[in-house]
């Protein structure tokens, strides 16, 4: 990426090629290796915040046929319990460590990293962005997010990324009428300020919208996804939807339609959620009538756990099921997330309890592209195997770094080290701080509740060696060694 045009960063890319290494395509994909990517992201939705992974109340009927159609993935991670870091790594595949942006609203994409658009313009690609971005400000000269991110020095767009076409808020935003300056953060602070909100292609909108915030981004995605597909240009798409991320303000006609008498906070919450459930329905839809859906495949997952402890009267009425810990906290409840695969006639339906992560989208998406990947470290790997159930586990371990916590997390171990030292997130559910490692059978303890690090020392000294070489590696990228 750079500030320079797209045709100029992907004209480097091609010169960069004979230093790159090639995968082969999935044998499904030869001689047909330019399917459609959707990549559909929620803000903020945990683990059980759906029909599809048990939750009583909240209605996802739409999410829940996807589930049930395609491969549903009970141990899949955010690149990072916060939303920046992991919308970075969905699109270099490489851990927010290594590209600059280790937590929510600070930095930017590096100018040097490769992202997904950017890669896939190889093969003829058009891409898309709507919703969230999240990865930059979007002028150089606003930024609505206060000291983290400086407007000139993090001035990255999704045209930057490679995105030819986008509809995109900076940061978060009200999930229902999000001009109201009742209804949020962004357009209270700044005064009903336009920069505050929604830009389509380098520019404010001139006229405030009003409704779903959810159906806002759907109403500008399917028209491009129908512009490609009339076209016949394959594309790459990121749908990342606001929703359930605070500020959060109920859709009305799912309020009344399915929550009467709940309290107000979980009808505003799970509303906007079935709002987001309408949209994906839509969605599917659109690709069944333009008669793609066979050479789309369609991703959903979310950016990290739920936020905040909830408790009776909180605007977050979120759950992260029956896992450890929420949002900013690196335990499962923070990281393992709901996400679903659907791709009609080349995936089928099933459960996929394999470790994966969201770091995993650009090699995969690379590998059925048939596109090669830089000499540089990726931390995500091609999952096509895992999802065609060719490959039963993953043999490679996914590191995880939050501040000064650091987790690691295996086929069926998990390392956690607070070193931070005794303070714990409240996220993390208030439970005792343990400033030694920490290590779970997650395959017998999900739950995160014994730490066995003492009754199974082999296990914990391979994984802390495995941990600091990921360290360390991290900062070497950091440091710049992976652009020389």
């Amino acid at each position: 990426m750079s500030t320079l045009p797209v045709d100029y960063s992907i004209t480097m890319i091609r010169l960069f090629l004979p230093f790159l290494l090639t995968f082969s395509p999935p044998s499904f994909a030869e001689g047909t290796n330019t399917p459609n990517f959707i990549l559909c992201m929620a803000d903020d939705l945990g683990w059980g915040d759906s029909g599809f992974n048990g939750h009583p109340k909240i209605i996802t009927p739409h999410l829940d046929e996807m589930a049930e159609a395609g491969v549903r993935l009970t141990r899949f991670y955010a690149g990072a319990p916060v939303c920046s870091p992991t919308r970075g790594s969905c699109l270099t595949g490489r851990n927010p460590f290594r590209y600059g942006i280790p937590t929510a609203n600070t930095g930017h994409l590096r100018e040097e990293e490769i992202s997904l658009p950017e890669l896939l313009s190889m093969k003829g690609y058009t891409s898309g962005l709507f919703g969230k971005w999240h990865l930059g400000t979007l002028s150089p000269d606003f930024s609505g997010k206060g000291t983290g991110r400086k407007a000139g020095r993090n001035f990255m767009t999704p045209r930057m990324a490679g995105f030819s076409e986008w509809f995109a808020s900076e940061f978060s935003i009200a999930t229902y009428n999000p001009y109201d300056p009742e209804n949020g953060h962004c357009a209270a602070a700044r005064d009903g300020d336009m920069r505050a909100l929604f830009w389509h292609n380098g520019k404010p909108l001139a006229e405030p919208l009003k409704g779903c915030t959810s159906k806002m981004v759907m109403d500008r995605a399917l028209p491009f996804i129908s512009r490609a597909a009339e076209q016949k240009t394959p594309f790459f798409v990121a749908i990342w939807f606001h929703a359930p991320h605070l500020p959060v303000v109920g859709h009305p006609e799912y309020m009344k339609a399915h929550y009467q008498g709940l309290p107000d906070n979980q009808q505003q919450y799970f509303s906007c959620i079935t709002a987001l459930d309408a949209q994906m329905g839509r969605l599917r839809m659109h690709l069944r009538k333009l008669g793609i859906e066979s050479n789309t495949m369609l991703c959903f997952s979310s950016d990290n756990g739920p936020e905040g402890n909830p408790g009776p009267r909180g605007n977050s009425q979120g759950t992260a099921g029956d896992f450890r810990g929420r949002k900013r906290s690196l335990y499962e409840g923070g990281l393992r997330v709901p996400a679903l695969v659907e791709w009609a006639g080349k995936l089928q339906p099933r459960d996929v309890k394999v470790p994966c992560v969201s770091s995993d989208y650009f090699p995969t998406i690379s590998a059925i592209a048939a596109l090669p990947l830089a000499k540089r470290p990726y931390d995500g790997i091609n999952i096509l195997p895992i999802l065609t159930g060719k490959q039963s586990q993953r043999n490679h371990s996914i590191g995880f770094r939050f501040g000064k916590d650091r987790t690691l997390v295996d086929d069926r171990y998990k390392l956690v080290h607070n070193a931070g030292g005794l303070s714990r997130r409240r996220s993390d559910n208030g439970t005792t701080p343990v400033r030694e490692f920490e290590l779970y059978d997650l395959d017998a303890d999900p739950s995160e509740t014994q730490n066995i690090a003492t009754d199974s020392p082999a296990v914990t000294a391979r994984m802390k060696g495995e941990l600091l070489a990921f360290i360390k590696s991290c900062k070497a990228s950091a440091e710049g060694a992976d652009y020389r």
